[in-house]
């Protein structure tokens, strides 16, 4: 039977931005062995190079707001003009580290890529390496008339209030979560539509594929990705993620730098060429 695997990128699939080269086998296997397998993260399209892209059938970006297929965008949910307004005058109020994330760029004040390179630096330290810092940085566009960005979701990397303060003051419909990247705390993390995750987006993608709900497998390791485990069909945690994400898991993985997908794609008959036949 045909499976639709979706895949987190930070802590699930990459560690500190560096892929093990189990991973990207275990990947092309399973799509060889005709199972639909998209990346499924937080970060926006043009936060994800295409030469990791490449690897996959699609992406889920932007926590389940930005939904492409074997180049077939599906869905690309942005915020209300008037929210967006209301954030961005937020942030600036406070002097906060912040970008907006949307598929074509993201975008941030001046100054806010020194202050980014700084934190990401501390970040990914030596195991992630200079390429990790760059792919976030790539298609970063500074200015200082934010006001007319159209973004899908905001990512604060430090903030003098924590996130989830921030997003009270937005109103209902906005929520927050951590900072998958950082780990900085509170004063970090993701501002996004309340009515948009991940689990919305795999819905869009299974409904294209035309795969039921229980042939789906979701693979996460952070707050981000607890409405996918709780939808898919078959759930999978890295070691270590938070205890609600564990509780909901079929099957726990180590995390990337073990290769953990490489044995958890095996265990789910993914990579093995008598699946489904």
């Amino acid at each position: 039977m045909t499976k639709a695997v979706f895949i987190d990128y930070d802590g699930t699939y990459a560690d500190r931005g560096q892929i093990p080269a189990g991973h990207v086998e275990a990947v092309r296997h399973a799509r060889e062995n005709g199972h639909h397998v998209l990346l499924c993260t937080g970060r926006p399209r043009s936060m994800v190079p295409n030469r990791i892209l490449d690897s996959f059938d699609g992406l889920i970006g932007a926590a389940g707001g930005y939904v492409e297929i074997d180049g077939t965008i599906l869905t690309d949910i942005r915020f209300p003009t008037d929210l967006a307004t209301q954030v961005v005058e937020l942030l600036t109020s406070y002097d906060a580290s912040f970008i907006l994330e949307a598929p074509e760029a993201v975008y941030g004040p001046v100054g806010v890529r020194e202050r980014m390179h700084d934190i990401l630096t501390r970040s990914f330290g030596p195991a992630g390496g200079q390429e990790g810092v760059d792919d976030i940085l790539a298609n970063l566009h500074v200015t200082d008339d934010l006001g007319a960005v159209s973004f899908g979701k905001v990512a604060v990397f430090s903030s003098p209030i924590p996130v989830d303060e921030l997003a009270r003051m937005m109103g209902p419909l906005v929520g927050a979560l951590p900072n998958s990247v950082t780990g900085s705390g509170d004063h970090s993390g993701e501002i996004h539509l309340r009515d948009v995750n991940k689990a919305t987006g795999i819905e869009i993608v299974a409904s294209h594929l035309g795969i039921s709900r229980s042939d789906t497998i979701g693979a996460g390791d952070g707050f981000n990705d607890l409405e996918m485990l709780a939808y898919a069909g078959t759930a999978v945690a890295v070691e270590g993620s938070p205890p609600e994400l564990l509780a909901l898991a079929d099957l726990i993985i180590a995390p990337p730098g073990r290769e953990g997908l490489v044995r958890g794609f095996a265990e789910l008959g993914l990579t093995t060429a008598s699946f489904g036949r």
